[in-house]
C-alpha cells in the first residue's frame, strides 16, 4: 500500500465503539469505517494517534476486536513528524479547524487533515464549520461531506460567515476553505446477506406469523432528536384498515430511560391499535440481524434537522427491504424513489420563521435536544402518501420483492465500505498531491513561510505572563548550588508531598542539580554538558531553585 492511500487515525475509541450504552450513528458508522481500514491495510499497520497509553489501548482493542492480527502503531499526539510521514491525519469527526490550528506549530503543509461530518445542527458543530474560514485551513484539506444536503448546510453557513468576516476585516480578504466531497457512509454488504433459513428462524424468533407483514424501524427511540413516531404509527394503522392485512410494527432500538420507552409503548397502542408491537433490543447483534432478516418493509421517517445521512436505510437497502422514508436530507441521495422504495414529502416553516429558536440556542435557554425538538415539532409529512405508499408495499409481496433487490443492488454497487473506502483513498491520494504541489509553487511557498508557529490562543505561558515576575531566569542566568544542599536534601525534598508531581523526573532533576553542583554555571553550559535542549534545563533548574536547592543571580 503506498504512502497516498492510507491516513494516520484519530484514535479516540469513542468514535468506533459498538459496545457503548449510548450507542450513536456516529459510533456505527466510525466501526465500519475502521473496519473497512483494517480489511485494506495489505503490509500496513493501522496508525493511530492518541494522548496517552490508555487512549491508545482503547483504540488498539477495538482495532485487535475486528482482526486480532492487525498490528497497531501508536503515534504521540505531539509526534507531529510521523503524521506527515504518512501524509493524512483523519479525524472522524468536523473538527478539520481546530486541529488546523494545532498543526500550526509544525507547520500549515506539514500534512493533510480530512475530517467527516455527522450532525452539522449542534453549536459546535456549526462553529466548526463557520471556523473552516477562519482557522489556517488548506486547499489540501478536506471535510467530507455525507450527502449533498450536509454540503448545502455548509454552504449557506460559510456564505454568512464570509458575509460577517468581510464585514469586520474589510472586503478585500482571502477567503478559501477546504475541499468538500461528497462521499456517502458505507455498510458491510455481507452482514446483511441473510438467507431463507435465517429468515424464518427470525421471524419464529420474533413471534411473527406467516400472514403477517413486518415494517422495521432502527435506531435510537427518542421522539425529540430523531424520527418522531407518530406519523409512523398512523400510517400503519391506516394501511392497515385499508388492506385489511395483519400488520406488526418492530422497534429495534433503544430508548435513553423507562419514561420514553413507556411514550413509545403508549403512542402505539393509542395511535396504531391495530398493529402488533415488537420491541428489539438494537444493542445486541444477534437480535439486531433477526430484526433486518425477519421484517418485509423498512420505516424511516426522519424529520429532525440533527440528521445529515442516515446510515440505516442503506442498512435496509442491504437487507433486501423496500424502504419508506421521508423526503428529508441525505435520504434524497439513498433512496430513489419509486425504485428502491417511496420517499414521502415533508414540509416545514420557511427561512427566517426561526430565528427565535437559534437565539434561545445560542444563549442556552434551549439545549440541543430541546432545540432540535422545537424544529421537528413543526415539522409534518403527507399523511395521504404515506398511507397510499405503505398500502401498496403490504399488499404487494411482489413489488416488495421487486423494490428489495433493486436496493440490494445499489447498496452493493454505491455503499459497500470497500466501494466507499476506496474514494477515501483517492481523496488522500490528492490530498497529499495538492500539498506537494503548493511546496513547488512560489506563491504558496511565500505564504508557508510567512505562516506563524506560535497558537495565540495557546501562548508559551512564560511568554503570555512574562510581564508578572520581577526578572527572568534565562539562557544566561548564573546558577549555582545553595550552600549545604546536596544529594540527599534533594531527594528528600523532591519525594516531599508539597513538591509530589513536580513536572522534570527525578533522574533529570538530579543530573541538572549534579552539573550545577560542579560549580557556577549557567544553562547554556549545563544543556552543553547534557546534550540536553535549553528550556528543559531552565524550567529544570526553575524547579531546582523551587525547592530551595539552587541559587539564581
Amino acid at each position: 500500500m503506498s504512502e497516498t492511500s492510507t491516513a494516520v487515525i484519530r484514535a479516540h475509541a469513542d468514535g468506533y465503539d459498538m459496545g457503548k450504552p449510548a450507542l450513536m450513528g456516529r459510533q456505527a458508522a466510525g466501526h465500519g469505517f475502521l473496519r473497512a481500514a483494517v480489511k485494506a491495510r495489505g503490509d500496513q499497520p493501522i496508525r493511530g494517534l492518541a494522548p496517552n497509553p490508555d487512549h491508545a489501548a482503547g483504540f488498539d482493542a477495538i482495532v485487535k476486536a475486528i482482526d486480532p492480527t492487525a498490528p497497531f502503531e501508536w503515534i504521540r499526539s505531539f509526534d507531529q513528524e510521523q503524521i506527515g510521514r504518512t501524509g493524512v491525519l483523519y479525524l472522524a469527526d468536523i473538527t478539520v479547524a481546530t486541529h488546523a490550528r494545532q498543526r500550526l506549530r509544525s507547520g500549515v503543509a506539514a500534512y493533510s487533515l480530512c475530517g467527516v461530518t455527522h450532525t452539522t445542527a449542534s453549536q459546535i458543530a456549526m462553529n466548526e464549520i463557520a471556523a473552516l474560514l477562519r482557522e489556517p485551513v488548506a486547499p489540501w484539506d478536506a471535510l467530507i461531506c455525507t450527502s449533498t444536503s450536509v454540503v448545502e448546510t455548509v454552504r449557506r453557513v460559510h456564505e454568512a460567515e464570509a458575509d460577517f468576516l468581510r464585514w469586520r476585516l474589510g472586503p478585500d480578504l482571502r477567503i478559501e476553505g477546504p475541499q468538500l466531497p461528497v462521499i456517502p457512509l458505507g455498510v458491510h454488504c455481507d452482514d446483511y446477506a441473510f438467507s431463507d433459513d435465517h429468515r424464518a428462524r427470525a421471524r419464529e424468533a420474533l413471534g411473527l406469523e406467516p400472514d403477517e407483514v413486518a415494517a422495521l424501524f432502527v435506531g435510537r427511540l427518542v421522539y425529540h432528536a430523531k424520527a418522531h413516531p407518530f406519523a409512523m404509527y398512523r400510517g400503519l394503522q391506516m394501511a392497515a384498515e385499508r388492506t385489511g392485512r395483519r400488520v406488526a410494527l418492530i422497534l429495534c432500538g433503544w430508548t435513553p430511560n423507562d419514561q420514553v420507552a413507556e411514550v413509545f409503548r403508549s403512542g402505539a397502542a393509542q395511535f396504531a391499535p391495530d398493529v402488533r408491537l415488537i420491541f428489539v433490543e438494537g444493542r445486541d447483534p444477534p437480535q439486531r440481524d433477526n430484526a433486518w432478516s425477519g421484517a418485509d418493509i423498512f420505516m424511516s421517517l426522519a424529520d429532525n434537522i440533527q440528521e445529515t445521512f442516515g446510515l440505516t436505510p442503506i442498512e435496509a437497502m442491504a437487507a433486501g427491504l423496500p424502504l419508506v422514508v421521508t423526503d428529508w436530507d441525505g435520504y434524497r441521495d439513498t433512496v430513489r424513489d419509486g425504485l428502491d422504495g417511496f420517499r414521502i414529502a415533508t414540509r416545514a416553516p420557511a427561512p427566517g420563521m426561526g430565528l427565535p429558536l437559534a437565539v434561545a440556542h445560542e444563549t442556552g435557554s434551549l439545549n440541543y435536544d430541546r432545540y432540535c425538538w422545537a424544529a421537528a415539532a413543526t415539522t409534518s409529512l403527507d399523511m395521504g402518501h404515506l398511507t397510499d405508499a405503505l398500502a401498496t408495499l403490504i399488499d404487494n409481496p411482489a413489488i416488495r420483492r421487486t423494490m428489495g433487490e433493486a436496493g440490494r443492488r445499489r447498496a452493493r454497487e454505491l455503499f459497500d465500505w470497500p466501494v466507499v473506502y476506496s474514494q477515501y483513498q483517492a481523496l488522500w491520494t490528492e490530498l497529499n498531491a495538492r500539498r506537494r504541489a503548493a511546496a513547488s509553487d512560489p506563491a504558496w511557498q511565500a505564504r508557508l513561510a510567512a505562516a506563524p508557529t506560535i497558537l495565540p490562543t495557546n501562548l508559551d505561558p512564560f511568554a503570555a505572563f512574562g510581564h508578572y515576575p520581577t526578572a527572568h531566569l534565562d539562557a544566561d542566568t548564573l546558577v549555582a548550588v545553595t550552600p549545604g544542599a546536596d544529594a540527599a536534601m534533594l531527594e528528600a525534598r523532591a519525594g516531599h508531598g508539597l513538591f509530589a508531581g513536580i513536572p522534570s523526573a527525578r533522574p533529570f532533576l538530579a543530573q541538572v542539580f549534579a552539573a550545577t553542583a560542579a560549580g557556577g554555571t549557567t544553562p547554556t553550559a549545563i544543556a552543553t554538558t547534557l546534550r540536553q535542549p535549553i528550556p528543559a534545563i531552565v524550567r529544570t533548574l526553575g524547579q531546582l531553585a523551587k525547592m530551595g536547592l539552587v541559587r539564581l543571580g
